[in-house]
């Protein structure tokens, strides 16, 4: 286990039970206490986790994976006002691929106004909902199926989308901070994301603000990277700086 993977797993004990201890974990990683207190200085300095006592805690700006059932029932008004809006930044004639999850699920429901579209999406859920659009390309990337998500990861999945040029890649995400930026919980689906946004011309971000100051484990993008962000009027007034200071077209529904 390298470096990275070692940290990977740190931090997901630390969400799952809270707390841990150098020692123990020294002895299951068979490595040196020093290594350890190592990797939790990096994580902490990260926000990942916060050092304490002997160990390390949880910290509450990392936000726990939802499964996509539970994401369903998570502000779905919201969600939905997202979406729409996010429709309206959509083109007839585009070519755009729509990121597995709850809000983005939601953006294929508001594309009946537009005759034709190529949708890539890696998202069963999202690609049921564009079933009722019979003059749509619908392209799914196929790969290894995550069930948790309901959507295809892997190397399948990246070479899929690198053989095409998109208009815009409609990304939801985990979590958004200002060390972070825009991340994600699974490793392989921060990988799929990125290979997204290098083969698209626009990047657009749909959040609900609950997202905002929190994080996943896995970076996806930077703020400034962004095009545009589609989020609600709770958001914070320092977020709302910072986009706009990133050069990012930030829209409030």
């Amino acid at each position: 286990m390298n470096t990275k993977e070692r940290r990977h797993n740190i931090i997901q004990t630390v969400m799952e039970i809270g707390k841990v201890n150098v020692h123990n974990l020294a002895s299951q990683y068979n490595i040196s206490t020093v290594t350890i207190r190592s990797d939790l200085r990096y994580l902490d300095s990260h926000n990942l986790l916060i050092r304490c006592r002997g160990g390390a805690m949880a910290s509450s700006e990392i936000v726990l994976e939802h499964s996509l059932a539970d994401k369903l029932i998570i502000r779905p008004a919201v969600k939905k006002l997202i979406a729409q809006r996010a429709a309206a930044e959509i083109n007839d004639g585009d070519a755009i691929i729509l990121d597995s999850g709850s809000t983005t699920a939601e953006v294929a429901n508001y594309l009946s106004e537009f005759r034709r579209l190529v949708v890539m999406t890696n998202g069963i859920n999202v690609a049921c909902n564009l079933l009722k659009y019979k003059n749509f390309e619908v392209l799914m990337t196929g790969g290894i199926l995550r069930q948790k998500s309901m959507s295809f990861y892997g190397k399948q999945a990246e070479d899929s989308i690198e053989r095409y040029h998109f208009d815009k890649v409609i990304l939801g995400a985990d979590g958004v901070d200002f060390h972070s930026n825009i991340t994600t919980h699974f490793e392989l689906d921060a990988s799929l994301n990125r290979t997204m946004c290098k083969v698209a011309k626009e990047i657009i971000v749909v959040s609900d603000s609950s997202k905002f100051n929190q994080s996943g484990i896995h970076k996806i993008c930077s703020l400034k990277d962004v095009t545009t962000f589609i989020t609600d009027a709770d958001i914070q007034d320092s977020y709302v700086s910072a986009l706009e200071q990133s050069g990012v077209k930030l829209i409030i529904v």
